[in-house]
């Protein structure tokens, strides 16, 4: 699955579709519409609410909570032997990776459990909602540790992006590599603004390809 914030999300349907990735099916969901802070209360289509993007701006856990289960719904009905994974692009990156640390503590921010096994998460230009206190609650848990350490984690961010800065999707990386997701790789890419490039989609299906053992299974 692959997850975007705005009606480009047809645009990023077809791109995936073009990606020389064998046995991929591709569910690409559109946000709802609702009123986000950042925007000064202004209603555009959004995962959840937001304002300034930093450690210290409060988390939307009941906008984040409600999409994460909306996603998970449409990955409920794949049938059992499929390798699912989410994707995403700026919000829909911050919708991925909140949905692998709902993945590995085996429920949402509310309490209620997770149901799906994630096999693979990609954020590209994107950021980490709740990221306070992500260790701690990691770590009281064995088996959400032992879930965080295996999951296979992709994330990408231009050094130029003028709409979710670098720093933040630095930081982000830093934040579940010290909470336990050992298994995340980060790229940069230097000039690159809020936007993606064929490298990188390269790179997401060279990774995907060994992540999800693709090869040879045309």
């Amino acid at each position: 699955m692959f997850i975007d914030n705005g009606p480009q999300i047809n645009l990023w349907s077809q791109l995936l579709e073009s990606l020389p990735l064998p046995n991929i099916k591709w569910i690409c969901p559109t946000a709802p519409t609702r009123p986000v802070a950042l925007l000064g209360g202004f209603p555009c289509t959004a995962w959840f609410d937001t304002g300034e993007l930093s450690e210290e701006s409060p988390d939307d856990w009941e906008g984040l909570d409600a999409s994460a289960a909306h996603i998970a719904n449409f990955l409920s009905t794949e049938p059992s032997d499929v390798k699912v994974g989410i994707g995403g692009f700026s919000m829909g990156a911050a919708m991925a990776l909140y949905s692998a640390t709902a993945c590995a503590l085996g429920r949402y921010g509310n309490g209620i459990p997770y149901p799906i096994n994630l096999r693979a998460v990609v954020g590209l230009s994107g950021w980490l909602p709740g990221s306070r206190g992500l260790k701690n609650k990691i770590q009281v848990s064995n088996e959400a540790a032992r879930r965080a350490a295996s999951l296979p984690i992709l994330l990408s961010h231009g050094t130029c992006d003028d709409v979710v800065p670098y720093k933040i999707g630095e930081k982000s990386a830093h934040s579940l590599n010290i909470a336990g997701f050992w298994n995340l790789t980060f790229k940069n890419y230097e000039g690159i603004g809020h936007y993606t490039v064929p490298k990188e989609m390269d790179e997401v299906c060279n990774w995907l390809t060994t992540k999800l053992c693709l090869e040879g299974s045309r």
